[in-house]
């Protein structure tokens, strides 16, 4: 089921990712990696989202994209997650350097939420059960639009 969301300032993206992470840290969904790739034009949110997300799940770290160093981990300490796996793909050339830097470790344990940004460069090396949310500019200068496909 697609859900649509339309968010007027960059603190509403935020939320928006804060309560998806406080509803995922309450589930136990898969037997693998939670994944959620996030696809969408430079600026358009996903970043922002990240941050909401990870507060959602209760790290208290600051967040920001690891785009030089492509894979950041953060501890949750949930009774069902243990970690939370940020990358960010948008200087990688080709699905096999993601390999190279442990990723199918990553995805294979069931105690790890994976959130990746630019997932498109590397679509072809994700598990089949990954949720995909695709982000792009509203109408006005700070409205963004989110649409994911998650049921939960």
């Amino acid at each position: 089921m697609k859900k649509i969301i339309k968010t007027k300032s960059p603190k509403e993206t935020e939320e928006t990712g804060f309560l998806l992470g406080k509803r995922l840290i309450s589930i136990k969904i898969k037997e693998n990696s939670f994944t959620l790739a996030l696809k969408g034009p430079l600026g358009s949110g996903k970043s922002v989202f990240t941050k909401g997300l990870s507060s959602g799940l209760g790290i208290r770290e600051s967040i920001i994209s690891p785009t030089f160093v492509i894979i950041k981990r953060y501890w949750i300490g949930d009774k069902f997650y243990k970690n939370f796996y940020h990358l960010d793909c948008y200087r990688l050339d080709k699905s096999e350097e993601m390999i190279i830097l442990g990723f199918k470790k990553i995805i294979d344990d069931s105690q790890n939420i994976v959130v990746i940004e630019w997932a498109d460069k590397i679509e072809e090396i994700l598990p089949s059960k990954t949720v995909w949310l695709n982000f792009d500019y509203g109408e006005k200068e700070n409205e963004r639009i989110i649409e994911m496909d998650l049921n939960i």
